[in-house]
């Protein structure tokens, strides 16, 4: 009865890809679809995955199936890059990337050295996340320790994927958020040490972008990641050109700006690196040849008036990408919104990103991004159950679209325009139920 008990029975109409691909057009014969499937869930993970009429003879008596038919079941969003701490400047007016910086979002991280207000902003944070079907997450706290504390406190709580860590920044910010070399390989160590692999958590060595890094405190940064090779490096590169521009002044020995992370030996796999907008040729190759990743984040590109990303250049030189909704310049959690303007920027290049490219890029092509495509991201046996249900006709106009929708790409990208927050049904971390929609 015991063994019984352990085991979860989902039914409905299940959306997946079931292994990563090198370019677009292999998405398509990937694509696995099961129009009234099963999903069979033990201790977390998937024991069986297939049709209804193949498989419901495994499920004893006593358990309840969760029946979802109608709904669409996919597997959990992965959001590349995102900031926990900006959750409550989202919005901010009229200003693009530095002095947007200098203006709004380093007076909204102050707060975060009081251990009690981080602990209710990650509550928030993680609950939106949940409510908008993303399931892991890349994420950045602030310069306090406290903020990465309260943070995986919260995640654990729910045995949530998530990877974080504590900004490294002494330097060309207000003296309120600056540490030091020192002080900043301290704490993250004792971070590391605490967190890192702590059931499903994971530490990412995060220096918020190279103007705000001393030589000093990369060569710590560096150090850090000799030290725990299995950590994740995460910050930004190439986002503005006016942050290129000074880049180069502050490094004028490096020969671009990714060559001032790889001479420090910050690229590579687990090495993610946030928009990406404006790289030159050696870049790209660079990133190819080390393995790194990036987070192409389309709304808070738009919105800080950034540029549009290159999304044709990586598949071009098979470059991972996973997709960011960069809370706070960007303006939405929810990964169908991003998506959305995704489509768009890739339209005003020429680029027609299909409903199966995007969804890609949001589940299995996100979790290949951060290393983790062998844990999460489809329905494959012995992967993590992270899944959400998805509601296609959750608006009036969304189930007019989808009564219009003859193809199953017609009925994902309908989703994908136009849905949002009312979409997610429910969503499941761990093989558990932590948001219904009421």
């Amino acid at each position: 009865m015991e063994c019984e008990q352990s085991i979860k029975a989902v039914r409905g109409n299940f959306l997946d890809i079931t292994h990563t691909v090198q370019c677009p057009e292999e998405i398509e014969s990937s694509l696995r679809f099961i129009k009234d499937g099963l999903l069979l869930i033990r201790d977390g993970h998937v024991a069986w995955f297939g049709s209804w009429e193949e498989g419901h003879h495994q499920i004893p008596d006593s358990i309840r199936v969760r029946d979802y038919s109608g709904k669409m079941i996919v597997p959990g969003f992965v959001d590349t890059h995102i900031h926990y701490p900006q959750c409550e400047m989202v919005g901010a007016y009229g200003e693009q990337l530095l002095d947007w910086l200098n203006k709004h979002t380093f007076p909204a991280e102050k707060r975060y050295n009081d251990l009690e207000y981080a602990r209710e902003m990650s509550a928030f944070f993680i609950k939106q996340l949940l409510r908008n079907g993303t399931t892991t997450a890349l994420v950045f706290g602030t310069v306090h320790p406290e903020s990465v504390e309260a943070l995986f406190e919260s995640a654990r709580h729910i045995n949530m994927r998530m990877i974080a860590g504590k900004v490294m920044m002494d330097r060309n910010a207000p003296d309120y958020l600056l540490d030091t070399p020192e002080s900043s390989y301290t704490q993250s160590k004792a971070l590391i040490e605490r967190w890192h692999k702590n059931g499903r958590l994971l530490y990412a060595i995060t220096p918020r972008f190279a103007p705000t890094s001393s030589p000093e405190q990369l060569a710590m940064v560096q150090r850090l990641r000799q030290e725990y090779p299995d950590t994740y490096l995460h910050t930004h590169l190439s986002e503005n050109k006016d942050e290129i521009a000074w880049v180069k002044a502050l490094f004028p020995e490096r020969k671009n700006y990714l060559d001032v992370y790889h001479h420090y030996g910050l690229t590579g796999r687990k090495s993610v690196f946030a928009h990406c907008i404006h790289l030159e040729e050696d870049e790209w190759n660079c990133l190819r040849e080390t393995d790194s990743s990036i987070a192409f984040c389309p709304t808070s590109n738009l919105y800080l008036g950034s540029g549009l990303f290159n999304l044709s250049k990586a598949w071009q030189k098979r470059v991972k990408v996973g997709m960011g909704t960069d809370i706070g310049a960007g303006t939405t959690f929810n990964m169908l919104q991003t998506l959305n303007e995704a489509y768009k920027i890739m339209q005003l290049q020429g680029y027609r990103l299909s409903a199966y490219e995007a969804f890609y890029l949001a589940t299995l092509g996100g979790a290949d991004a951060l290393g983790l495509a062998n844990t999460i991201g489809n329905f494959n046996v012995g992967k993590e159950a992270d899944f959400v249900v998805l509601e296609p006709t959750a608006t009036p106009l969304q189930q007019l679209r989808y009564d219009n929708s003859k193809t199953l790409m017609d009925k994902l990208f309908v989703m994908m325009t136009l849905g949002d927050d009312r979409s997610i049904y429910r969503t499941y971390v761990d093989g558990r139920l932590v948001y219904e929609r009421t």
